[in-house]
């Protein structure tokens, strides 16, 4: 009896590793890793037309933190992609110049891992960060500056032209040279996870409920959208699918020219509140609710959301250490502040 229940128990056991492995194996075949490896990591988020290098990737921390940049030198990049908030701002609605909620009501995504965003803004309006970074700048209801205003109020203070000259050379500073440098300071603003070391073989990174909601994460469907590296951001979606969604009037966004909006991604999902594009709701149990039956058509048990929302939490990443910038004196010809 004894060795019997000996065979029993080892059976048990390598049916379970089996099915973990199997698991793993799947998951491999639907989301690919952040690298360890900076080489790697480097092929990743580099943008061969504007590559990556420590001068640029400093000027754009400094340009991302100046509030300069806008009219009324009150809001910069950080104030609705908060760098101590998950990259984002905490509020339903963009909040911005003369204390103007977006137009539309939409949320402000995460500026952590939008490098793995296969287009930018939820309607994928701009093709990559280095486009994203100059729209708000010059968008009334955000920044609400003017080309030529930013470009010279940087114009204006002899240590950022020095900067811009070592950074680009003879490139005019302008618009688009900002957008470049801030674009590459985005780029480096990656997190791995926990889920990371588990997609590179390391099983023991997510716990039991952790993989039981990946392994429902993958079953129900959510992969059809949510997958590769961000664990979305890979492709525009129809949104509601089917159904009708509980918020809808809050906010007309009818998303691109094809009525697609583009999917998020889930890294820091945990760290992201309010959601959805209209940030109407507070909860990740909500959302992932209003996803599967919006979406999946599917009505998920309570047990099934806490799970999925666990796997969720394994991709809560470390963030970069981010420190504080000085940023250049004002010259002695910038245009002054306008808060009207």
């Amino acid at each position: 009896m004894r060795v019997q229940n000996l065979i029993l128990s080892l059976t048990l056991v390598a049916g379970s590793m089996a099915t973990e492995a199997d698991l793993l194996t799947r998951a491999r075949g639907v989301f690919k890793p952040i690298p360890l490896d900076q080489a790697e990591l480097m092929k990743l988020i580099d943008n061969p037309k504007n590559p990556i290098t420590p001068e640029k990737v400093d000027l754009g921390k400094k340009l991302y933190f100046d509030t300069r940049l806008s009219k009324s030198n009150l809001i910069s990049c950080n104030t609705c992609h908060n760098l101590s908030l998950g990259g984002v701002d905490g509020v339903g609605a963009a909040i911005g110049h003369k204390w103007m909620a977006n137009p539309h009501h939409l949320n402000s995504p995460t500026v952590y891992n939008s490098v793995f965003n296969f287009k930018q803004f939820w309607d994928g309006r701009a093709a990559d960060l280095e486009e994203q970074a100059m729209g708000p700048i010059v968008a009334e209801p955000e920044m609400a500056a003017t080309e030529m205003m930013v470009a010279h109020r940087i114009k204006a203070s002899p240590e950022y032209v020095e900067e811009f000259a070592k950074v680009f050379g003879d490139e005019e500073i302008s618009l688009t040279t900002i957008g470049k440098a801030i674009g590459a300071f985005e780029r480096t603003l990656v997190t791995r996870a926990p889920f990371d070391e588990y997609l590179e073989g390391n099983q023991s990174a997510l716990n039991e409920q952790e993989t039981r909601g990946l392994k429902l994460f993958m079953d129900k469907g959510c992969i059809t959208c949510h997958s590769g590296v961000g664990v979305g951001g890979t492709m525009f979606q129809k949104f509601p699918l089917m159904g009708k969604y509980k918020y809808e009037n809050v906010g007309d966004f009818k998303g691109n020219e094809n009525g697609l909006t583009k999917v998020p991604i889930l890294r820091n999902i945990t760290q992201t509140a309010p959601y959805l594009h209209n940030g109407a709701v507070w909860t990740l149990e909500e959302a992932v609710e209003i996803m599967a039956e919006n979406q999946l058509g599917i009505k998920l048990s309570a047990e099934e959301v806490a799970d999925i929302v666990a796997f969720m939490g394994s991709l809560e990443g470390e963030k970069p250490k981010i420190e504080l910038p000085i940023l250049p004196n004002w010259g002695p010809k910038t245009i002054r502040p306008n808060v009207n």
